[in-house]
């Protein structure tokens, strides 16, 4: 009686199984793997910041204030309470002005004890052009005050608000490794799957021109490339030029990825008979074999994307790369090169952080992905 239960039990999940598609299976695996799924929820957050970076940074990310240099993070309080003892739910941050240390002549900010500057959701600020194209002056956070500035996460040299740079950063940041990979991706999938179905001397030929540039040293290779662009190019155009050679140099590995599943399926019994039906190249690679490889190029491609992010970084730190006045976390993590501006300012250090955390959470989603991209193989364990 017990087994007669157990069976009729089980073999419902199992034909649910069986009869759902092969999104739905990855999904499922997908959301067993507690990381992958913490890492998929950082990386929608960051790809928001960098679609709404204007609307959520408070200030302009270039208006800079003399009397704000190297401002230090001001804490957020949600509870204000007032001389009687009384409380209410009032956004602010306590003020803070500059001093003048009387023996070292160096001027310091201390926390002002009997002011606040008060803050509110969706107001008015500074007006902006949404991506370019709709303007706009409402900001998540703003000054109730707009004489007063606030500083969640200090200023720098300049006076500059890093939160608002910070935000700006990740747009550039985050949007040229996704362009990046797209470019790397077609020129992937183009040559490695002519080399896994064509194969002979196509194959061997392309194969050579992968382990050619794999070879090559890749830090020095992306410094010569970087140092070979001229100064005097807007930041628009480094940019894509930038973007050109972290694809350029980022193709061969996914090429690989491609040629290796193309012969694996290449003898499959589907692409068989789509041959002997009568199918040409163009229709097997695309109406056969590439969706069944779907899966694994998307895993492929988010765990390329923390290289591209990493190599940017890189380079624009090194100030090969991107320029000012575009904003990058490369770019902001020039600010930290000096010791003493670090020793004076530690916040300046945060875009690093923000490239670790973007790094960890695209190689965790890319990898519980890439784990789930074989649902059945998952199910059997």
């Amino acid at each position: 009686m017990n087994d007669i239960q157990t069976v009729s039990t089980f073999a419902p999940i199992e034909r649910a199984d069986a009869e759902a598609s092969q999104g739905r299976l990855i999904f499922k695996a997908l959301r067993r793997h507690k990381l992958a799924m913490l890492g998929g929820i950082v990386v929608v957050i960051l790809y928001f910041v960098a679609l709404f970076c204007e609307f959520l940074a408070p200030f302009n990310p270039e208006e800079a204030r003399s009397s704000a240099v190297f401002h230090p993070p001001q804490a957020l309080h949600f509870i204000d309470f007032d001389d009687d003892g009384g409380w209410a739910i009032k956004p602010h941050v306590r003020a803070m002005k500059l001093t003048r240390d009387k023996l070292t002549l160096a001027t310091t900010f201390v926390p002002h004890t009997e002011q606040k500057i008060y803050l509110s959701f969706f107001g008015k600020g500074t007006q902006y052009k949404l991506w370019n194209l709709i303007p706009l002056d409402r900001h998540l956070l703003v000054s109730s005050d707009p004489s007063k500035r606030f500083y969640l996460l200090g200023a720098d040299r300049l006076g500059r608000d890093v939160l608002s740079r910070l935000a700006h950063g990740t747009r550039v940041s985050m949007s040229i490794g996704l362009v990046g990979v797209g470019v790397s991706l077609v020129l992937g999938l183009i040559l490695g799957g002519i080399s896994g179905y064509v194969g002979g001397i196509v194959d061997g030929v392309i194969q050579r021109v992968v382990e050619l540039i794999m070879s090559l040293p890749t830090i020095p290779l992306w410094l010569g490339l970087g140092a070979a662009l001229p100064m005097d190019w807007s930041p628009t155009t480094r940019y894509f030029a930038i973007t050109v050679i972290l694809s350029l140099i980022g193709w061969p590995e996914l090429a690989r990825v491609v040629r290796g599943r193309f012969l694996a399926l290449r003898t499959e019994d589907f692409v068989i008979a789509a041959k002997l039906d009568g199918g040409g190249p163009q229709r097997v690679i695309f109406r056969h074999m590439m969706p069944s490889m779907v899966s694994h190029i998307i895993a492929s491609v988010t765990l390329a994307i923390p290289g591209m992010l990493i190599a940017e970084t890189a380079l624009s730190f090194l100030g090969l790369g991107l320029t000012p006045p575009t904003i990058s976390w490369g770019v902001l993590l020039k600010e930290a090169q000096n010791i003493s501006t670090m020793a004076q300012a530690p916040w300046l250090f945060l875009p690093a952080i923000a490239v670790s955390i973007a790094v960890l959470a695209l190689n965790f989603f890319g990898d519980g992905l890439r784990d789930a991209a074989d649902p059945y193989a998952q199910g059997s364990h």
